[in-house]
């Protein structure tokens, strides 16, 4: 089972300009093939007037699902250069549709690897790139005289905190990879000399910004 990857966090779009052709970049997550399609469908029906809507999804289910096309480009200057650059940024389980209107000036095999492959870089980073991580949250409850001491403990230590909860005594919600909570559990133990109540619940995935910054929780 994946217990890490990359990807989108929603819709995003970006456009420019290369020697008067425009450049529009469309992505989206996607969780399968049927939403990669309808997705891309449903921009060769908005932009049905443009040159070309060249295409790339990347599904890593139980079997990867890769494919692109270059939507009458000369063959390997546009679908394939979008296609590296979600493998670049490590991405998975989105869709990238680079919609291109021509404006009378050739751009060459170079100049068309070049301008899809920024198209496909500005719509990902429009779409926001996040990671999702396999966490087991743990509760774990201190007394006041202890709290400062282990916050700062799980804090150093990379630890995502979820909520802080002050009552007769503070309880810390936090989430721990999976292959991370015996060690998180033995260090809380050993700050606290034993004297902390710690329960761990259910595994979620959490949703990341590329700053570890925590953006959502769920199943």
């Amino acid at each position: 089972m994946i217990k890490e990857y990359k990807t989108v966090l929603g819709f995003g779009t970006a456009e420019f300009e290369e020697k008067k052709s425009k450049f529009i970049a469309t992505v989206k997550p996607v969780c399968n093939e049927d939403e990669a399609l309808e997705f891309i469908n449903g921009l060769k029906s908005k932009y049905w007037d443009a040159t070309h809507n060249v295409y790339s999804y990347y599904i890593a289910g139980e079997t990867l699902v890769q494919r692109f096309s270059d939507d009458g480009e000369p063959s390997g200057t546009a679908g394939m250069p979008v296609l590296e650059v979600i493998r670049r940024r490590g991405v998975q389980d989105l869709a990238v549709v680079v919609t291109r209107y021509f404006g009378g000036t050739l751009l060459g095999a170079s100049g068309l690897i070049r301008a899809y492959s920024k198209a496909a870089a500005l719509g990902i980073e429009a779409a926001g790139v996040i990671r999702r991580k396999l966490c087991t949250e743990i509760s774990v409850l201190v007394e006041y005289s202890l709290f400062g001491k282990v916050q700062n403990m799980l804090i150093s230590e990379g630890y995502t905190i979820k909520e802080i909860i002050y009552e007769q005594d503070v309880e810390i919600r936090l989430y721990v990879p999976v292959d991370g909570v015996d060690e998180c559990i033995r260090k809380i133990v050993e700050e606290t000399n034993d004297r902390a109540l710690i329960d761990k619940g259910d595994n979620v995935f959490i949703t990341l910004g590329e700053d570890g910054r925590l953006i959502s929780d769920g199943a």
